[in-house]
């Protein structure tokens, strides 16, 4: 992987750009005759538009959503601007619908896909081969690259995280004249579906997407981008890492200023030194401002309020204590009590003074400016390259404390895990127990019961077995035993990982030399560690990448 072969040295500019543009979602088929919708008890049919967006609640009637007054009141809102006047003369209460038959309709359909015969299956798979080969590649600068995500999204009701105010609103459907094109002017342009035309076709070669929309629920632009395994997207994250790596030479120096500002005559000095030091510390996102009412409560550090933040002089043996709780990206809630340094924690109480509870924690500081201060410590320093450099050298330094050389595979594999759990934990990246966690636990303790009886089986046969033959049942024996620790540690770290998702930071914050290096100096195989998708990411890792490596 040479990156910088044929490529600008920063690695978003491109000479040639050719494609054929996106996939769109299907036009709606509408119900069969025999599905039927029901208002006060009666049948009614609903207009073509009204039904396709009454089958988008009917999918979700199993789901929690369905019951929140927000979700309701959100998608009736919409579903009546999509009536015709006789209908939204008599629809008026949405109590009164009634979705079943056509919940029941694509329940049925569901199971119908489950039971496909393998011809139908390899139909469907052809046809899908068929349009990645057409729609899912570009050619950029002589090379073919593969595309992310070449479809649009599909229309639907709206979810959001956590309590998000918009939920239940319609995702309306993306057509050709929402989309701009982004290509060469000497390549062949992609052509729209007849009878409709491109928003507008640009050639610029400072973006890497190649088409672009913008959604109606919250006004945000959607890209179709390259694979995160393109040649572009590997220099980027190397780009990234490599930026971490910068940090690592200079963090003591930037701590030490820090530090120094807590002492500071100038109140928005000591305010941008302790949210520093959160974002160092406890790895806080900046927390970008957005227009009241847009999203869900979210915050991170410059935008925590009073109200997030407890403090405690002495609590559980350990003083200067601070007890943070919000919610942060994607609504996920940030717990945590740690002790701070007792400079921090003076400040702290004087930032807290006089202030209501929905007063901001640090008033003299918005996300403007401390980047423009981060960017005066470090070239290209943000918020996340602290975030990357503490999840990598975390990393490295977990693997290094855990890693045991006469260590089975499983074994060594569970401390990897366990050192990617530290980095998880560290970054906030959790998850709600997968609703099948339980079922999977106890199938695996089945296996589990299973191997016990087996080994202890083998072992009563060894102890009865001849002389002659004790060689091979010993060998059956040690292998039940393998295969035993092998579900053992597999249950180990289930159980361990059920509320941590492991993959976010892998993916977006650790140094990927750093799981390759390990994998060669412990004959660990790579696919161990990584899939398919996530080698083919980290391909410029896996070739770079040497036993030795250090972050």
């Amino acid at each position: 992987f040479i990156f910088q072969e044929e490529r600008y040295t920063d690695g978003s500019k491109w000479r040639f750009l050719e494609h054929k543009g996106p996939v769109f979602a299907p036009p709606y088929e509408p119900m069969p005759n025999k599905v039927r919708f029901y208002y006060d008890g009666k049948i009614m049919k609903l207009s073509a538009a009204a039904e396709e967006v009454a089958t988008f609640f009917a999918k979700m009637l199993d789901h929690e959503y369905s019951t929140k007054d927000v979700f309701r009141k959100n998608f009736f809102k919409d579903w009546r601007k999509e009536m015709t006047s006789e209908e939204k003369a008599i629809i008026t209460d949405l109590n009164k619908c009634n979705f079943s038959e056509m919940n029941d309709y694509f329940k049925a359909q569901s199971e119908a896909r489950k039971q496909m015969s393998k011809e139908e299956k390899k139909k469907i798979k052809e046809e899908n081969e068929r349009l990645l080969q057409e729609y899912g590649f570009c050619i950029m600068d002589n090379h073919k690259e593969r595309i992310g995500n070449f479809r649009t999204e599909p229309p639907g009701l709206f979810r959001g995280r956590g309590d998000h105010p918009k939920m239940g609103m319609l995702k309306r459907r993306i057509r050709p004249e929402d989309i701009i094109i982004n290509c060469s002017k000497d390549s062949k342009q992609p052509k729209p579906p007849p009878g409709s035309k491109w928003k507008e076709v640009r050639h610029d070669n400072k973006v890497t997407w190649l088409a672009s929309w913008t959604e109606n629920i919250q006004g945000s632009i959607k890209y179709i981008m390259l694979n995160p395994s393109s040649r572009i997207k590997g220099e980027k994250d190397w780009q990234k890492y490599e930026t971490a790596r910068c940090l690592k030479k200079c963090v003591d120096r930037i701590r030490t200023q820090y530090r120094d500002d807590w002492k500071s005559k100038e109140m928005r000095i000591r305010q941008r030194a302790v949210a520093l030091y959160f974002i160092d510390k406890l790895a806080l996102r900046a927390g970008n401002e957005k227009e009241e009412g847009e999203t869900a409560d979210t915050v991170g550090c410059c935008s925590l309020r009073v109200e997030h933040i407890k403090l405690h002089p002495k609590i559980n043996d350990q003083e200067f204590v601070v007890e943070l709780d919000f919610l942060g990206k994607d609504s996920i809630r940030y717990y945590n009590k740690m002790p701070v340094e007792k400079r921090v924690f003076k400040n702290l109480q004087l930032f807290l003074e006089n202030k209501q509870p929905e007063d901001d924690l640090f008033d003299r500081l918005n996300t403007s400016i401390l980047n423009k201060h981060l960017q005066e410590l470090m070239d290209g320093l943000t918020a996340k390259v602290f975030r990357t450099y503490n999840a990598s050298i975390t990393l490295q330094q977990q693997l290094k404390e855990l890693t045991c050389p006469d260590d089975s595979i499983p074994a060594k594999i569970l401390s990897y895990n366990r050192a990617n759990r530290a980095v998880a934990i560290l970054c906030n990246h959790q998850r709600a127990p997968p609703k099948t966690f339980e079922k999977s636990m106890q199938n695996l303790q089945t296996k589990i019961d299973e191997k016990e009886k087996q080994l202890s089986t083998a072992r009563k046969q060894l102890k009865a077995a001849k002389a002659d033959h004790k060689a091979s049942h010993d060998e059956k024996s040690k292998k039940i035993e393998e295969q035993l620790m092998k579900l053992q540690v597999q249950a180990t770290d289930r159980e361990e990982n059920k509320q941590i998702a492991l993959g976010t930071s892998k993916l977006n914050y650790l140094d990927p030399r750093i799981s390759v290096a390990w994998c060669k100096k412990y004959g660990i195989p790579i696919e161990k560690i990584y899939n398919k998708t996530q080698r083919e990411k980290f391909a410029w890792a896996i070739d770079m990448a040497e036993k030795d490596y250090e972050f």
